[in-house]
């Protein structure tokens, strides 16, 4: 922290000699870290933050104001805030005791305010925040999210950040829809299954995707496509027409990755998920 120096004068006779100079230095009474519980997050995740506050010296720190910068970041003239603090999350623990809930204001950034940390002992400040979608999601993107604590019983803010990633990888939904829902005997029906990937990172053939299905009541003399183009039994899928039973290959589908775009205007990110589409027709 703040180094101070000192040196004596010795006065005699009418001259003067001076001593040497010491140096010392304040050392910081209160540190801080912060840490997320799970340093990944994607686009519906809620992040655990815990803020912990150590007190080396021999009186208690009070009245101090944490405030946090809920990851802003710069674009263009604005400043974006990619989490949302959940309210009524915090929890205020005090040497492991936990605290009545401090005061919490969310504009025009989050603070707790009147926050003690006793004398040789430690407080923990915990609360929860969502992802937003001014979040970036594509591969290796960050959040870095700073809190500040500041008060009289201290010379200096003291800061502490903690760095999230993206969690990098697939996200998945399959939708199944049935055209059309009413039907004569020995009509033809379309199963169509839709892949969906909200993720950042495509779902490829070593990840040995796979649809199964037994339909009710068993379709005959079966057509399937794959994005849109014929798609040939062998080497794809099995399909049992006494059982209605139909199984594609482990690998054979593939779906790509999600992609992210951010409004030039707003900041806000929106996603287009990578999709892959197979249909089965058949007759009944």
């Amino acid at each position: 922290m703040a180094l101070f120096f000192n040196q004596a004068t010795l006065s005699h006779n009418g001259t003067s000699t001076v001593s040497n100079i010491t140096t010392g230095e304040i050392i910081e009474a209160l540190t801080a870290t912060k840490t997320a519980i799970v340093p990944t997050y994607n686009a519906n995740s809620t992040i655990t933050y815990v803020l912990s506050l150590l007190n080396s010296s021999q009186a208690a720190i009070s009245g101090l104001t944490i405030t946090d910068t809920l990851g802003s970041y710069p674009f263009g003239a604005l400043t974006l805030k990619p989490l949302d603090y959940i309210e009524g999350s915090v929890k205020y623990y005090i040497n492991g005791v936990l605290q009545a809930a401090p005061a919490a204001t969310t504009i025009p950034e989050l603070a707790f305010s009147n926050i003690t940390v006793p004398a040789g002992g430690n407080t923990t400040i915990i609360y929860d925040a969502k992802i937003n979608n001014f979040a970036p999601l594509s591969t290796d993107s960050t959040i870095t999210n700073t809190a500040s604590i500041s008060g009289n019983d201290i010379a200096n803010p003291v800061t502490a950040a903690e760095t999230i990633s993206t969690e990098n990888g697939t996200n998945l939904s399959i939708n199944k829809s049935l055209s059309p829902t009413t039907i004569t005997e020995n009509g033809q029906i379309t199963y169509t299954f839709v892949i969906e990937n909200f993720g950042n990172t495509a779902a490829a053939a070593e990840d040995l995707l796979s649809i199964s299905d037994v339909f009710t009541p068993a379709l005959n003399n079966i057509s399937v496509t794959y994005n849109s183009a014929p798609w040939a039994e062998t080497g794809n899928y099995t399909y049992d027409a006494t059982t209605g039973s139909f199984e594609t290959v482990a690998g054979k589908i593939t779906v790509p990755a999600a992609t992210y775009t951010q409004d030039p205007a707003t900041g806000a990110w929106s996603i287009a998920p990578g999709t892959t589409t197979i249909t089965i027709t058949g007759r009944i």
